[in-house]
């Protein structure tokens, strides 16, 4: 499905795409405007029937072919869909600012239809819904387009079988080109050929991901036996198709068939409308470098993610993560996955720290285009008071606990005081469960009520609840603060709320998506890093958004009220990088 954690102003269907934009102004031609236009492209990428085995640099660049074909459909389409709907919104009686938008709800099930039917033009089906106020002076289309890891060339190869599919790499930093325009001055530089021509077509920025090749000296000690280096490689082009540079992915995820550059790239690129994004893929958002090195550059607003994520639940699934990374560090995300549910692998979106626009299918077969406005200067969350006062009785409570304070309510009788402590003297039974690979340790979330503690090494987790109504699910509150060794090996300290998979204690860490359970509640915990990832996970595979987040008293905490949709995961994911 897809869908949108806030309301969006407006959305458009074309095929399996959805276009959503909020509400803009100011000239987007300007480096000031407020607003600029993204894309991200979920591509059902076609593979290689047998990657183990080597094929003939035409028989590879045949199979590209029909990749960069469906990429290059996606860039027209893109060209030219924010400016066809918002035409649609003059020509329609958009509603007037401060007026309420449509439903929340995924964009193929919400709003009124303008046109009595949907309109169909070749191949593609138009579907324009209730719009709410555009600024009648934007006229920008999309100006920046992301594709997926691995959309073009595929996965699964040995360093061997993959070289046909491998393009040269020139160094941008040493050499500035523009492929489209000189076609012939590299050998086997057909696919960055393509993806510059693509650029300058649909006149926007465009970022994908492929194969490279770098040959290198005997002299060279970290050469490899067969004199190149392989790179996973996303490049970035500008509108007029000169290729603006590129990153070669560090934290590689078991691909035997590329190299890890020996140094960091450490890769920014300017745009005239929005200006300085960051760019790393995939697994690399769970590490320092280049992820956390990147956003420590205060002028780094934007992130383009091309990845190939396998989703696994509770706590990593594609569309959580990102969105955590959005949210923790304040910043907006294009992120880009590849399409094979079969594999796992679905969850795009366009994310900042306040709203989301993304797509989860694991049953429709097709790819899907995401088209969003976008903030230039995204407004952040965490530290944000976000209208909590102390005066509100949930987050008293929570400040008189956090504080070591004794713990006060008044009813209309009298005022009762007792230590916070004295509130666990009927815990319940605490239990150990895996998830994710790991050891928890939890405790079951019992009653409408309550406050709970569970502890592991040196983190503590508190959970401060109230439910308004009960639910037959078992829901319970796990930590881990360890050593991860499984498909990666990285440190990490956890507080999770989550539903489990059944009523009994073992059913708790599996994999679900659907819940019921609505919760108000302040999570928190004693973190030793700051590097705390804030992961929200409703039924049906949708996000939300905390009201607040921060540190109180050096514990890290989220406070969410008014849940929309039952809880699946509620979790503080923190990074001790130097514990790796």
């Amino acid at each position: 499905m897809s869908g949108a954690c806030t309301a969006p102003a407006l959305f458009l269907l074309l095929g399996c795409s959805a276009l959503a934009l909020g509400v803009g102004s100011g000239s987007p031609e300007h480096r000031d405007a407020e607003y600029y236009v993204a894309a991200v492209y979920e591509h059902r990428s076609v593979l290689s029937p047998n990657p183990l085995e080597l094929s003939s640099r035409q028989k590879a660049l045949e199979l590209m072919k029909q990749n960069l074909d469906v990429y290059e459909q996606q860039v027209m389409a893109a060209a030219q869909k924010a400016r066809a709907a918002l035409s649609s919104c003059r020509r329609a009686s958009c509603s007037e600012p401060g007026e309420t938008p449509g439903s929340q709800g995924p964009p193929e099930k919400s709003g009124s239809p303008l046109l009595a039917s949907p309109s169909v033009r070749g191949d593609y089906r138009i579907l324009y819904l209730e719009l709410p106020y555009m600024d009648p002076g934007w006229t920008q289309g999309v100006q920046i387009i992301v594709f997926p890891e691995d959309g073009i060339h595929g996965f699964n190869f040995t360093r061997t079988s993959i070289y046909p599919f491998l393009d040269f790499m020139p160094s941008p930093s040493l050499v500035k080109w523009n492929p489209c325009l000189e076609p012939f001055r590299f050998n086997d530089t057909e696919v960055l050929q393509r993806l510059s021509c693509m650029a300058m077509k649909g006149q926007m920025f465009l970022v994908a991901n492929l194969g490279t090749k770098q040959p290198c000296l005997r002299s060279d000690p970290e050469c490899p036996h067969d004199g190149r280096y392989q790179f996973n490689t996303n490049v970035v082009f500008s509108n007029n198709g000169t290729l603006v540079d590129r990153y070669r992915k560090h934290n590689l995820y078991f691909e035997a068939a590329f190299d890890t550059p020996a140094n960091v790239d450490l890769i920014t690129f300017d745009t005239p409308f929005a200006g300085k994004f960051g760019m790393f893929t995939c697994f690399d958002i769970l590490f320092f470098d280049p992820t956390i090195r990147l956003l420590r550059d205060s002028e780094v607003k934007h992130i383009v993610y091309p990845t190939a994520w396998m989703n696994q639940l509770p706590l990593l699934a594609a569309i959580e993560i990102q969105k955590a990374l959005a949210t923790a560090f304040g910043v907006s995300v294009l992120a880009a996955n590849i399409h094979h549910p079969t594999l796992g692998m679905t969850g795009s979106g366009i994310h900042t720290p306040l709203q989301s626009f993304w797509y989860h299918d694991m049953d429709n077969p097709d790819g899907h285009l995401i088209i969003a406005q976008v903030a230039t200067n995204p407004q952040g969350l965490v530290g944000k008071e976000n209208a909590t006062s102390e005066m509100d009785p949930s987050h008293s409570k929570f400040l008189k606990i956090v504080s070591g304070d004794p713990y006060c309510e008044k009813d209309a009788q009298e005022v009762h005081c007792d230590e916070a402590a004295k509130w666990n003297m009927n815990a319940p039974p605490t239990f150990h469960s895996e998830m994710m690979y790991d050891n928890f340790t939890l405790v079951p979330v019992w009653g409408k009520e309550g406050y709970l503690q569970v502890c592991s090494n040196s983190l503590c987790c508190h959970l401060l609840y109230e439910r308004p109504t009960l639910s037959k699910e078992l829901y319970a509150l796990g930590v881990f603060d360890g050593l991860h060794t499984v498909h990666g090996t990285y440190y990490i300290q956890v507080c999770a709320l989550v539903k489990c998979g059944g009523l009994g204690f073992d059913t708790c860490g599996q994999e679900i998506t659907e819940a019921q359970g609505l919760f108000d509640f302040h999570l928190w915990g004693n973190f030793s890093t700051s590097f705390i990832f804030p992961l929200f996970l409703t039924s049906g595979m949708t996000l939300d958004t905390p009201n607040q987040l921060g540190w109180e008293n050096d514990h890290y905490f989220l406070r969410k009220s008014g849940l929309s949709s039952g809880l699946v995961t509620a979790a503080l994911y923190g990074r001790l990088y130097e514990r790796d």
